[in-house]
């Protein structure tokens, strides 16, 4: 589960926003395809039992949390949803669903507070029909997490009681917690990979059913003291292994910067695999279990060239140096396979390069991906701190003018990632797309 913590950062090489992609209609005729444009998605996207969980953002600035069929986009059901002690930099907050059996599933979201003391409530209702469940008064949270068959939820976060706590979908039964705050990183029925936010941050696995712990790791022991996780952070599964990114971070008083990397971790044990440290993560790019790609920084702040790891191994698969890097007022840009990195000049020819060998390529016919908006504005929303962005949009360019290409083609896997054959993104208007090409379930950019 990826999230991205700081506002867009243009000296990391890129927009940071949160998950979702393109403005067009999905890839090609001979898949089932559907889009809907009666929301204005801004979170994530959560997906379980058929149905696809969103938070979108009205008209006068207000939230409501929206339920979507998934096979044919029709909206199911609509509430009110709002965020109680969320920060900016974490973006809007999605709702989660969980699979209950036999096609059906629980969707929890934060509603307004009626009334009181409670600043918002926990809400879960039937996935299909809307219909609630049960509901818990928060005073303050990050918002709801699907942890294997479970919720989790961390609450009172403005608190110094703040705690997390693992509820039964169906009944909201409290079944276990744990005291702080703690972010679900990867679950299955079995266990959960939880990030420990303290003063020196865990990576810590759980038995999902007990909450007994299984073993600890500190992010410290792979990335080196120095840590602080103000800068943002991401977390992406590949195979047995937990790939993690702590981005850089300045402290306002000491000017210092923080420590910052890529690492892995082995799921069943703990273990540190392999690390690379001072490496900042680029944007777009795919999900860091996946195919990430990264640019080194040394200790005085000089970016080198970019780099694309194997998530397993975290070798190099591919790169350019830092001397074909070109001038400034560009965007990157991949194409499909993520087999070359463009350079995007909006409106003037751009350059490219093979990423294996490392050469540059004629950039006549080459296109890629790149952010739809590069000064993307803060949601306008109502009753909210201010500085939360939605979730990015990718379109396609022709790096050989710098245009929009004009076919209307579905995003890349390695952005939109895919779950039982389904892709979904947003376009620039926050309608939602899906396509239903069978590409194999892996995670996108964000998760």
């Amino acid at each position: 589960m990826l999230r991205p913590r700081w506002k867009p950062s243009f000296a990391l090489v890129g927009v940071l926003a949160a998950t979702a992609c393109s403005g067009s209609d999905a890839a090609t005729s001979k898949f089932p395809t559907w889009e809907n444009t009666q929301v204005n998605a801004v979170s994530r996207m959560a997906v379980a039992g058929g149905v696809v969980a969103v938070t979108s953002m009205k008209s006068d600035g207000t939230l409501e949390t929206v339920a979507i069929d998934l096979r044919g986009g029709r909206r199911l059901w609509a509430y009110p949803a709002t965020m109680a002690g969320r920060l900016p930099g974490m973006g809007v907050s999605a709702p989660a669903i969980v699979e209950t059996g036999k096609g059906s599933g629980v969707v929890v979201a934060l509603d307004p507070a009626k009334k009181g003391r409670w600043n918002a409530t926990l809400i879960a209702r039937d996935a299909h029909s809307g219909a609630q469940k049960w509901a818990r008064p928060m005073h303050s949270t990050f918002g709801p997490q699907r942890c294997g068959p479970y919720i989790c939820v961390s609450e009172h976060t403005a608190l110094a009681k703040a705690r997390m706590v693992v509820l039964e979908p169906d009944t909201g039964k409290q079944l276990w917690m744990l005291p702080g705050i703690s972010e679900v990183e990867w679950s299955d029925p079995r266990r959960v990979l939880l990030l420990r936010l303290a003063a020196n941050p865990t990576i810590e696995s759980y038995e999902i059913k007990t909450g007994k712990l299984q073993w600890q790791q500190p992010i410290e022991q792979a990335l080196g003291p120095g840590l602080d996780m103000s800068g943002g952070w991401a977390f992406g599964a590949t195979g047995d292994n937990l790939v993690g990114y702590v981005a850089p971070y300045t402290n306002p008083q000491s000017k210092k910067l923080s420590t910052f990397g890529l690492f892995s971790i082995e799921m069943g044990s703990g273990t540190v695999n392999w690390m690379r440290p001072s490496v900042v993560r680029v944007y777009p790019s795919g999900n860091p279990g996946h195919a990430p790609v990264v640019r080194p920084v040394d200790r005085q702040g000089a970016y080198g060239g970019f780099a694309r790891l194997d998530p397993e191994s975290g070798r190099v698969l591919g790169q350019i140096t830092a001397s074909d890097v070109p001038g400034s007022g560009w965007w990157l840009a991949f194409p499909d396979r993520m087999d070359k990195l463009g350079f995007l000049q909006h409106n003037a020819q751009g350059t490219a390069f093979d990423l294996a060998s490392g050469k540059a390529v004629p950039v006549e016919g080459q296109r890629g991906w790149s952010f739809c908006i590069t000064d993307p504005k803060p949601l306008p929303l109502r009753g909210q701190a201010p500085g939360f962005y939605p979730t990015a949009a990718l379109c396609e360019y022709d790096l050989a003018t710098g245009k929009r290409a004009s076919a209307a083609t579905a995003p890349p896997p390695w952005f939109t990632g895919s779950q039982d054959g389904w892709r979904l993104w947003r376009d620039e208007k926050g309608a939602i797309h899906a396509v239903n090409d069978q590409t194999a379930t892996a995670p996108g950019m964000y998760g």
